[in-house]
């Protein structure tokens, strides 16, 4: 059955525009057809096209259902993005396809790209969440600044990842434990600079190692996210 979705389903009882051109241009559907529909914010909705128009897609909602698996434990990652776009909108698509609640994105002193356009990577995270079957839309917060980030308030464990061998970091698959709210910092390809490192330790934060391997920046982020659920499977 195929997922559209609706974030204000109970506002307007129609699929936004581009959902709309989608469903009745592209995919063909006609009035009576069931879809399946999702508010990106737990809930699934069985439904049937009540008026197949290509930007007004009127639905009936039949049934409400909540999304099947639902965490006790939230997974924030907060990252420098890289200078190849491309990259950053996989990392995005494959932590929403794994289970992200929160996608921030920092400006470091290395950093290689300055400037990002969001709306791009939400319409990823979109699909993602739709073709992974999941009713919760991660939230995206735009470029903001290495030192604001690590001085905001979060509840459960701070981490942040970097590579200087000098400095003592412990392992995050032996440091999480499960069902901790975790909150992860992953620099850019230069890494974090020393000073960096150093705010984030007073504020809080405990350097950790993702392991051996000397990951780029988006595959760290994927191999963060993933071992935390991994962790919470045990």
């Amino acid at each position: 059955m195929h997922i559209f979705y609706t974030p204000d389903i109970f506002i307007t009882n129609e699929l936004p525009e581009d959902e709309s051109l989608h469903c009745v241009k592209v995919l063909r559907l006609t009035e009576g057809t069931e879809i399946r529909l999702t508010d990106g914010k737990g809930s699934f909705f069985r439904a049937k096209i009540a008026r197949a128009h290509p930007k007004r897609c009127a639905v009936e909602i039949l049934e409400t259902f909540s999304e099947s698996y639902v965490r006790n434990f939230s997974i924030n990652i907060a990252i420098a993005p890289t200078k190849n776009l491309d990259r950053i909108e996989w990392m995005a698509e494959k932590m929403t396809e794994i289970g992200i609640d929160r996608i921030s994105f920092i400006r470091c002193r290395y950093s290689e790209r300055k400037e990002l356009k969001e709306e791009r990577i939400k319409k990823i995270l979109v699909s993602a969440m739709k073709q992974s079957l999941k009713a919760t839309l991660p939230w995206l917060e735009g470029l903001m600044e290495f030192s604001d980030i690590v001085k905001q308030s979060f509840e459960g464990r701070k981490f942040i990842a970097h590579c200087y061998a000098n400095q003592p970091r412990k392992m995050l698959s032996k440091e999480y434990s499960k069902g901790e709210n975790a909150l992860i910092l992953i620099g850019p390809e230069g890494d974090f600079s020393e000073e960096e490192v150093a705010l984030a330790v007073s504020n809080g934060f405990e350097p950790i190692s993702l392991g051996e391997s000397r990951l780029r920046t988006e595959t760290a982020a994927v191999v963060a996210c993933h071992t935390l659920h991994v962790l919470n499977s045990l």
